[in-house]
C-alpha cells in the first residue's frame, strides 16, 4: 500500500477503536526480511496472529458473509489506496510475491524468485499451470503488461524503484532490471497494487475490465453495488487446488457498529471487520463468537501542519509532545489491545529501533520550558481537526486538548464529516489533526517514505515536514542492503523524527476481527486484510 493509512471509520460508543477504518493505506513497500535482531527489528508485544478455529468438523462449501463499514467503489488496483477497496482487490488479483500473517515475504504467483548480487536484476519464474479466472493461461507477458501499466499510471501506490526494463524472457520467466539498487522493491511488489491482470485487459476496454475484472485470486465478482454489497463466487481455476473451500463470499455493508455486533451475535454475518475494542471482550467470551487478532502495521498519530505558523516552530511541537501522557492515553482508550508508541514504526516492522529511540516522555515542567523557547512563550490558540463519528478519536482529542491547556495552548476541537476531513487535510487546511499511518508491507520504507519525503505523493503525509538530513537518510536507507548499516541509518532517522516531532506517535493498535465460532481457518494479515482461501464453515 502506498505510505499511509488514515483511520477514518465511523464508530459508535465510548472507547471504540476501529483498527481497520476506511483508511488510506500508509506505506509504500516492504521487506523480504522478517523482523529479527539481525536487522534491528523487535518482536511485537501484540498477540501473535491467530486463526479462527471451531470445535465442530469443518466442511467445504457454503457462503461466508463479512460485515464491513464501507462499500467497495473500485477494483482498479493501480488507482486505489483506501482499505475498503484494497481488501476487495486482493481477493480478485494476486501479485508475484505476497506477505503472510507474520509479515514474511513469500512467493505467490511466482514459484521462485532471485535477486542479483548487485541488487539490480529480479527474476521471477511463474508457477506451472497458472490460469486467470476465465481459464486463460497466465504468462510472463501478462506480468509485463500489469507492471508497465502500474508504472505508467503511477497512482497512490506507485512503484518507487527506478525501473529500467520489464521483460518476458520466456512464457514463464519475468526479468525486471533497475537503474539503481532499491532494497524495498521485493516487498513493494507484494502490495495489492502489483497484482497481475491479463495482457491488454484481455481484449476489452479498461473501463469494461474493471467492472468485471479477471484475475488469479481465490474469488470472482458475481454482483457488485458500489454503494452497497459485493458478492463473490469461488474461482474454479484457482492455482491452489481445491481452494477456496467456501463457494461464495459476501461483503455486506454495515455502517453502524452496533448493528454489526448484533448481526454477528445473531449469525447474520460470519465475521465483522474493524471490531470495536469496547465490544472485544463480549465477542471473545460469547458462546458462539470469537476474536481473531494480529499485531498491526498501524501507528495512531497526532499530525502537525508544519506550514502553520505555530506548528512550524519545533519548540511548540516538542512542548505538546512533552505535555502529552501517551501511556495514559493508550491505557485509557485501547483496552489492552495496543502498545504505547515509541517511534513512528510499529514494533512489527523491521528497523523500528524502538529499544533505542529516546522519545519525548511525559514531563509537564519540561513542556512549559520548551514552549518558553518558542516564538509563542505565552501560549496561543489553535484547532485540532478530527473526523466525526469515531469516539476513540474524539476522546484522544479531548486528552490532547487538556494537555495543551496545561501549558497554555488553547485547542479547539474541530469535528467534521469524513469526506470534509479528507478534503481538508489533502488541502493542508488544518493546523493539527488525528489520523493513523500504516505500512503496506513489512518494510520500514513503507511508512518512512510516505511520512518524510516532502516531494513524495503525500508531501510527508500532508504535514509538509522538510528536513534535508531526514530526506538524505531516507534515500540512503532505500539503497542500502539489509543489515547493520541499514539499521544504523533508520535509527538516526527515527531519532531525528522523535526529536523534531512533525507528528506524535501515540500507540500501535492490534487488529481485531469478530467471528462466529463456526468459522475455521480465517487468517488476519498485519495490514488489516484477511485471507479466506482456507476458511471452512462448520455445520
Amino acid at each position: 500500500m502506498i505510505n499511509l493509512k488514515a483511520s477514518m471509520r465511523k464508530t459508535a460508543g465510548l472507547g471504540t477503536l476501529a483498527v481497520l477504518f476506511v483508511s488510506l493505506l500508509a506505506g509504500c513497500s516492504g521487506s523480504a526480511n522478517p523482523a529479527d535482531s539481525s536487522n534491528g527489528a523487535q518482536a511485537s508485544t501484540a498477540p501473535a496472529a491467530t486463526e479462527s478455529a471451531s470445535t465442530a468438523e469443518p466442511a467445504t462449501g457454503g457462503t461466508f458473509v463479512y460485515g464491513r463499514p464501507a462499500s467497495v467503489t473500485s477494483f482498479d488496483l493501480h488507482n486505489q489506496i483506501t482499505s475498503n477497496n484494497a481488501f476487495a482487490i486482493d481477493k480478485v488479483f494476486e501479485s508475484l510475491v505476497a506477505f503472510d500473517s507474520k509479515g514474511e515475504i513469500t512467493d505467490q504467483l511466482a514459484a521462485s524468485h532471485t535477486i542479483s548480487e548487485d541488487g539490480l536484476t529480479y527474476t521471477f519464474v511463474l508457477r506451472d499451470g497458472l490460469k486467470f479466472s476465465n481459464g486463460t493461461p497466465v504468462t510472463a507477458e501478462d506480468a509485463v503488461f500489469s507492471l508497465q501499466r502500474h508504472l505508467k499510471v503511477g497512482g497512490p501506490l506507485a512503484i518507487s524503484a527506478k525501473v529500467d526494463t520489464v521483460k518476458a524472457q520466456d512464457e514463464k520467466t519475468l526479468v525486471i532490471t533497475l537503474k539503481e539498487p532499491y532494497t524495498p522493491f521485493i516487498s513493494e511488489l507484494s502490495n495489492f497494487s502489483n497484482g497481475i491482470i491479463p495482457n491488454n485487459f484481455g481484449g476489452v476496454t479498461e473501463e469494461e475490465f474493471f467492472k468485471k475484472p479477471v484475475g488469479t485470486g481465490p474469488f470472482v465478482i458475481d454482483t457488485w453495488d458500489p454503494a452497497g454489497d459485493v458478492t463473490f463466487t469461488k474461482n474454479t481455476n484457482y492455482w491452489k487446488e481445491g481452494q477456496p473451500y467456501i463457494d461464495k463470499l459476501v461483503y455486506k455493508l454495515i455502517q453502524d457498529d452496533s448493528q454489526a455486533i448484533n448481526q454477528l451475535k445473531a449469525g447474520a454475518v460470519n465475521a465483522v471487520e474493524a471490531l470495536s475494542l469496547q465490544n472485544a471482550g463480549e465477542i471473545k467470551d460469547g458462546a458462539d463468537t470469537t476474536v481473531v487478532t494480529n499485531g498491526s502495521w498501524v501507528t495512531e498519530q497526532l499530525f502537525f501542519n508544519t506550514l502553520d505558523k505555530h506548528f512550524s516552530d519545533v519548540h511548540v511541537r516538542r512542548a505538546l509532545a512533552l505535555a502529552l501522557d501517551r501511556d495514559g492515553l493508550t491505557k485509557a482508550l485501547t483496552f489492552g489491545y495496543a502498545q504505547t508508541a515509541t517511534s513512528l514504526l510499529p514494533s512489527t516492522i523491521p528497523y523500528n529501533a524502538n529499544d533505542k529511540i529516546k522519545a519525548l516522555s511525559f514531563d509537564p515542567a519540561a513542556a512549559k520550558a520548551e514552549l518558553a523557547k518558542s516564538a509563542f512563550p505565552d501560549g496561543f490558540s489553535t484547532k485540532l481537526l478530527v473526523a466525526s463519528g469515531n469516539s476513540t478519536r474524539a476522546q484522544e482529542a479531548q486528552i490532547i486538548q487538556a494537555a495543551g491547556q496545561a501549558i497554555g495552548i488553547k485547542i479547539e476541537i474541530e469535528s467534521v464529516e469524513l469526506a470534509t476531513f479528507r478534503e481538508r487535510f489533502f488541502a493542508y487546511d488544518f493546523a493539527a489533526m488525528l489520523n493513523s499511518g500504516q505500512a503496506d508491507s513489512p518494510e520500514a520504507n513503507s511508512i518512512l517514505a510516505f511520512q518524510t519525503d516532502p516531494e513524495g505523493f503525500s508531501k510527508s503525509y500532508w504535514t509538509h515536514y522538510t528536513n534535508e538530513k531526514v530526506t538524505k537518510l531516507l534515500y540512503e536507507g532505500q539503497k542500502t542492503a539489509d543489515g547493520e548499516g541499514r539499521a544504523t541509518i533508520y535509527t538516526e532517522l527515527l531519532q531525528t523524527l522523535a526529536d523534531e516531532v512533525p507528528y506524535i506517535p501515540l500507540y500501535y493498535p492490534d487488529i481485531l476481527i469478530g467471528a462466529r465460532s463456526s468459522v475455521d481457518g480465517l487468517v488476519v494479515l498485519p495490514n488489516g486484510s484477511i485471507r479466506l482461501e482456507d476458511v471452512r464453515l462448520s455445520k
